[in-house]
């Protein structure tokens, strides 16, 4: 298998340049929405700035004032639709059955059977795609090759950015001859700073050191992920594009989850908890399916000073709960969640973040009822979110709105007009 993976180049940040006429790779541009304080996490960092030590995913405060720079407000619709651009362009050189996208950034693609079809080496074959795409678009790329999709990972994270084509190779001895000492061992995909620091106390601190360790000491450590630990640590991979493409979750579940734009109380609160089960009733009804338990997670404020120092650490709370029934009942699943809510949350905390699931969802044809349940009564309430459902899709998500949408601290209304939490760009 010779497997390629590319990456957007700062892909966001690319975006707003190309719109702007700029050149992407010498703008200084940052993407991030400062109408949310200087505490607001920027999406992305232009290479440019990156030059000069500005951190990606970094706070707005954090780059110094003395850089002049663009600060451009995200437009999450505008970089789906580049993306799907972009995607289009993959298309004209390979089968959607070969490509995994892995993110609105980056894929996978399995060029095993088009080196023959092209003549052409995985090299050439790479240049010549991530030529097309900035020749179309302006974006930059940066690609990996790899005898499996982890080697194709590793090679274009961490090998491409030392080449000046922007493209790295790794087969297994080339990972072994040239990474298996790389530091820090952070800049392997899917070893984050936690699984650093245990490993540390290993004594552990590379992949050579993961190889060579004690098999009984990582399965202790580590549990089912070691064997995924030891086998990139070697530079293996066995899943391929087929088996993403055939993999099928054994459960299900609908989440919504949210950043609230300030700080709630607790009664504020328990009012964006109950938008968000209605919009997650809608999802389940829209669907035909119900749930068996439900689960709540309640961030509370890490308040910051004007120094933006000294954060408190609040650990969360919710619970899950299991139903009496199996169902989608906005009634019986609204009970629930605020049940669950005051029973586990904290009444005099700021609150920042909301998370509630409805779990292991499966077809309404196995909804279950007790002996209090008013089967007409469900069947016409189940009626009413369908219609409301269809009025929004077909004129638009705040096309009709509840009474408590409109409440000053609610969130439905403005958060219909983001994509994954950001502003969509549509009013522009």
């Amino acid at each position: 298998m010779i497997a390629l993976c590319i990456d957007l180049k700062s892909f966001y940040a690319s975006v707003e340049c190309v719109y702007r006429n700029l050149d992407s790779l010498r703008t200084k541009l940052v993407v991030a929405d400062e109408s949310r304080g200087g505490g607001t996490i920027c999406l992305a960092v232009s290479p440019a700035l990156k030059e000069l030590g500005v951190k990606n995913r970094c706070r707005l405060f954090e780059i110094p004032k003395d850089l002049d720079f663009i600060i451009a407000k995200p437009r999450m619709k505008a970089y789906m639709e580049k993306s799907a651009e972009i995607y289009s362009i993959y298309l004209k050189y390979v089968s959607k059955d070969d490509i995994h996208v892995y993110s609105i950034d980056e894929c996978f693609i399995d060029i095993t059977e088009y080196l023959k079809l092209y003549n052409k080496t995985p090299y050439e074959l790479a240049k010549m795609m991530i030529d097309d795409v900035y020749n179309t678009t302006g974006i930059c790329a940066t690609a990996g090759i790899g005898t499996n999709l982890y080697l194709a990972k590793i090679a274009m994270d961490i090998t491409a950015k030392h080449d000046p084509s922007h493209i790295g190779y790794l087969d297994i001895e080339l990972f072994k001859k040239t990474l298996w000492n790389h530091t820090p061992i952070t800049d392997f995909w899917n070893i984050s700073y936690g699984t650093a620091n245990r490993l540390l106390k290993h004594g552990i601190f590379d992949m050579e050191g993961i190889s060579k360790a004690d098999e009984y000491m990582l399965y202790k450590e580590f549990g089912i992920n070691a064997e995924l630990l030891i086998d990139h640590s070697n530079g293996i991979e066995t899943c391929t594009i087929k088996d993403i493409h055939n993999y099928k979750s054994k459960s299900n579940s609908l989440s919504n989850s949210q950043v609230l734009f300030e700080d709630y109380n607790y009664e504020d609160s328990l009012l964006v908890l109950k938008e968000m089960v209605d919009l997650n009733v809608t999802e389940l009804v829209d669907k035909g399916l119900v749930t068996p338990s439900i689960s709540l997670a309640i961030g509370y404020s890490n308040k910051m000073p004007k120094n933006y120092e000294d954060y408190k650490n609040i650990p969360s709370t919710g619970g899950s709960m299991k139903l009496n029934t199996i169902t989608n009942s906005r009634k019986e699943l609204l009970e629930a969640f605020t049940s669950l809510y005051i029973k586990t949350t904290l009444k005099n905390t700021p609150i920042r973040r909301i998370t509630i699931s409805m779990n292991n969802v499966i077809d309404e044809v196995y909804a279950t009822y007790d002996f209090f349940s008013n089967l007409e009564e469900l069947e016409k309430e189940k009626k009413l979110v369908k219609t409301v459902s269809e009025i929004n899709k077909k004129y638009g998500k705040n096309s009709l709105l509840k009474a408590m949408d409109l409440e000053k601290k609610a969130t439905t209304k403005l958060r219909n007009k983001l994509i994954g939490g950001h502003n969509s760009g549509e009013d522009e």
